[in-house]
């Protein structure tokens, strides 16, 4: 996926080396040494040895020939991988650094309960992390990033964010660490999340319960 392009021109040069050598070294005759070691950087010691062990069950042959297309399908499909190079260091090693994908969201999906991660991807995880808003409903995934998105544009902290709810109508209503619902509408932008954010901190509305931003231009308080 992410080979450099020098490494490819080295190795070419190396071959030609070979084959224009004045001791006339005949191909058929030369062994490299098989992959023998391949370090992963990047998930964790656990989720480390967990994606090895998939690709150590690939048949590996020396790093001039190996298959990359094999090894590149069984990164992506791990679901903890945001994205990754691929190091090739002669004569038999390759180090893998990989950039784990960011936790955003939990949500229930066939009674089970996953994490949403940046790479829109679903996760088990063994820990446990309450600061993460839990979504209720069944948004796709990119229609979640979509949302993630514009709130970080917005002046609301996603951090102060509780649960999320979303409709069969397409619409969000976001519940805040203190208790208070926003409303909007399924056409919600970063303007309609800003003055819901404003009028949520103006002292002149006090002990704010729900905050109704579903009609254009117009904010509906409840107390």
């Amino acid at each position: 996926m992410h080979q450099r392009k020098s490494s490819k021109i080295l190795v070419y040069f190396f071959l030609l080396f070979l084959v224009g050598s004045v001791n006339n070294i005949n191909l058929n005759n030369l062994k490299f040494e098989k992959i023998n070691n391949i370090q992963i950087i990047g998930l964790g010691n656990k989720d480390n040895l967990i994606l090895l062990k998939n690709i150590n069950n690939l048949n590996f042959n020396n790093i001039f020939f190996f298959n990359d297309k094999e090894i590149n399908n069984i990164i992506r499909s791990d679901s903890l991988v945001e994205k990754y190079d691929i190091f090739k260091r002669y004569p038999s090693s390759l180090i893998i650094n990989i950039t784990k994908t960011k936790f955003l969201a939990k949500i229930n999906d066939n009674g089970k309960i996953f994490f949403i991660g940046s790479n829109g991807k679903f996760s088990e995880s063994d820990s446990f992390n309450n600061s993460l808003p839990f979504i209720f409903g069944k948004p796709d995934i990119e229609e979640f990033l979509n949302f993630k998105k514009i709130i970080d544009q917005s002046k609301f902290l996603y951090n102060e964010i509780k649960n999320l709810y979303f409709f069969p109508s397409k619409r969000w209503d976001l519940e805040l660490n203190d208790g208070v619902i926003v409303k909007l509408s399924k056409d919600y932008t970063q303007d309609s999340l800003d003055l819901a954010f404003e009028f949520l901190h103006n002292p002149n509305f006090k002990n704010i319960k729900t905050i109704d931003a579903r009609i254009n231009n117009q904010i509906i308080l409840n107390d």
